[in-house]
């Protein structure tokens, strides 16, 4: 799968990835704060899985990247496409009633719970200079997120969308480990398609009713343009790079990059709302920067990293 590239150009690739998924990602949360209560969300993520399910696969087809025995222990993307969808569902059950500052705030403890999980799973230690880039990103992005305001930050309420979407996001944070415990070599597009085919096909089991008594007619417009975007960028793009990610990074790098979504969402929403972000952003977004160029650091540093092809 990683052909002639060295170990080193796997891992640069591995960062090239997540800077994209960051970016794609970010947009899933400004397009789905708009959309999230006009349509029930496992209906919209069940749609979502089985049509980025056959992209992803007329994809890998079409590249002669689904090999034969592409599908040994199917059991496998069961768990993978199960925590994948689970964590969709999560998000958009929670931005019904969760306030957006919030949910973003929750998305930022992601990376070290993924830290967590890589250890549990994978026995990945992180070193100091990844904790350290971790806690500076975290900060960073909470920064970011409350535009430098500790008021509005020390008055932070949990409730129970935020809640929802913290359970989402454990699932989240463990499908990366998971990635590369279970992979057996199938291929970035062929694991995806598995992931991505199989998660749908427990959607529409478990979701039958409720996309039965969804009235797609009626639909606003807004819905139709996010599930396209959920489709063809949020899910079969962003699976793809983080599929790719998952199998040359370390769990910890592959999640640290989560610390630049909310520098991404400032950029939708200006693309969308024309709202431009204040000065006071300007010192979290430095921090998320300087996080990111530690763990590029530790790259070029941690023989374990090279001798491990993470």
């Amino acid at each position: 799968m990683n052909g002639s590239l060295s170990p080193r150009g796997n891992e640069l690739r591995g960062h090239f990835a997540m800077l994209l998924f960051s970016a794609l990602v970010a947009g899933s949360f400004s397009l789905g704060a708009r959309i999230a209560n006009d349509i029930d969300p496992v209906a919209l993520t069940a749609v979502r899985f089985v049509l980025a399910a056959g992209l992803m696969g007329g994809a890998a087809l079409a590249m002669g990247a689904m090999p034969r025995g592409t599908f040994r222990a199917p059991w496998r993307y069961a768990v993978t496409g199960g925590l994948f969808a689970f964590y969709f569902v999560m998000m958009f059950e929670g931005l019904k009633t969760a306030a957006p500052v919030s949910t973003a705030a929750v998305f930022t403890l992601t990376p070290l719970m993924a830290a967590g999980f890589g250890w549990w799973v994978m026995s990945q230690k992180a070193t100091s200079g990844i904790l350290v880039a971790l806690i500076l990103g975290g900060i960073g992005a909470l920064w970011v997120i409350f535009r430098g305001d500790l008021g509005a930050f020390l008055s932070l309420e949990i409730g129970r969308g935020e809640v929802i979407y913290f359970v989402g996001c454990i699932s989240h944070a463990l499908y990366i480990p998971i990635v590369q415990k279970l992979g057996r070599g199938e291929g970035v597009f062929a694991f995806a398609f598995g992931t991505l085919s199989i998660g749908a096909a427990l959607l529409l089991v478990i979701g039958m009713t409720r996309i039965a008594a969804t009235d797609w007619s009626d639909l606003p417009w807004l819905v139709w343009v996010g599930l396209g975007y959920l489709v063809v960028f949020a899910s079969f793009a962003s699976i793809s790079l983080l599929q790719y990610a998952s199998m040359r990074l370390k769990a910890a790098k592959v999640m640290a990059y989560t610390y630049l979504t909310p520098s991404f969402v400032i950029l939708w929403e200006v693309m969308l709302a024309g709202a431009l972000p204040s000065g006071t952003v300007l010192p979290g977004i430095g921090l998320t920067v300087i996080a990111l160029l530690i763990l590029l650091r530790e790259g070029r540093l941690s023989p374990v990293a090279r001798a491990s092809g993470t």
